[in-house]
């Protein structure tokens, strides 16, 4: 799941159809988490936040999440406001197979929704009406769900404070255990961004992460003694797409470093820079909104 710490509220076993009220609203930052499987004989099935849960006349709609399955199948999102519906925006991507499970969030952002299924980023959908007025979840149509988690992690970071290009000398340095976290969205037409943990007293760059959108590789190298190492840049999926939010944690080893995108364990990179003592600067550049930009040490 997206690495969010916060309050969970679990509904286990609903039966369909599922109407429920979202007990405090929603907010940016929180997220919906939906496990379930779809079965071998499912037309469509759909997924609404709604406000209210009026039938007669029915309730606004804020967003509506509708996979359909004939033909090559297609996920259609709407908005229905007095009882009519708005513009369809249509994406043709299928995660979601008959007679197989699924995992399915849905980020809630400032101004938007950011939905990803099994891991990988899916779709977003800009926010039509306010967050404010979204109190129920319903769920519809041939899908059967083991679990519904509402995951309660407050505001987002504005990210004010955080402008890019962005330049930190770390309060201690870094050491095995320290974890470096960075929040951010992607900007709409992206070409790549940066993320460089560095020593202050030299222009050794012990780690560089550089994602690059066009190609989609995800390069990794170090600086050091005036130049460049040899790239690495194999990865299975590339998790960076235009306009997604995104946390990226950096956890570092007495050997290597390990990089996660959004909780998922994305890489390793072996320590080419030996002297972990030295690094304390983290600095962060490119087409990104950064929101947010931490270091901790490992509670285990």
């Amino acid at each position: 799941m997206m690495a969010l710490n916060g309050q969970k509220k679990t509904i286990s076993n609903p039966i369909i159809p599922y109407v429920g009220t979202i007990f405090g609203g929603l907010a940016p930052g929180q997220l919906i988490k939906i496990h379930g499987t779809v079965p071998d004989d499912a037309d469509r099935f759909q997924v609404d936040l709604q406000c209210g849960s009026s039938i007669t006349p029915r309730a606004d709609v804020a967003f509506h999440f509708n996979p359909r399955f004939k033909r090559s199948g297609c996920i259609v999102c709407n908005t229905l406001v007095g009882e009519r519906w708005g513009w369809e925006e249509i994406t043709y991507e299928m995660p979601f197979q008959k007679g197989k499970s699924f995992e399915m969030i849905i980020m809630i952002l400032k101004n938007k929704f950011q939905v990803a299924v099994n891991k990988k980023h899916l779709l977003l959908y800009n926010h039509r009406i306010s967050l404010e007025r979204i109190d129920t979840l319903g769920i519809y149509g041939k899908v059967q769900i083991k679990t519904i988690d509402f995951v309660l992690d407050g505001e987002m970071p504005d990210g004010a404070q955080f402008t890019v290009p962005y330049v930190k000398e770390l309060d201690t340095a870094l050491r095995p255990g320290c974890i470096v976290a960075i929040k951010g969205e992607v900007n709409k037409n992206p070409t790549s961004f940066t993320v460089n943990l560095k020593s202050s007293d030299s222009k050794d760059i012990a780690l560089h992460l550089n994602p690059r959108m066009k190609n989609k590789d995800f390069i990794r190298n170090s600086y050091l003694h005036d130049s460049w190492g040899e790239e690495e840049k194999e990865i299975a999926d590339f998790p960076f797409s235009p306009g997604i939010y995104f946390e990226l944690v950096i956890f570092c080893d007495s050997h290597e470093f390990k990089v996660a995108i959004n909780g998922v364990h994305t890489l390793e990179y072996k320590h080419r820079f030996k002297q972990l003592e030295k690094i304390n600067v983290v600095e962060i550049m490119g087409d990104i909104q950064l929101l947010d930009a931490s270091v901790s040490t490992s509670p285990s």
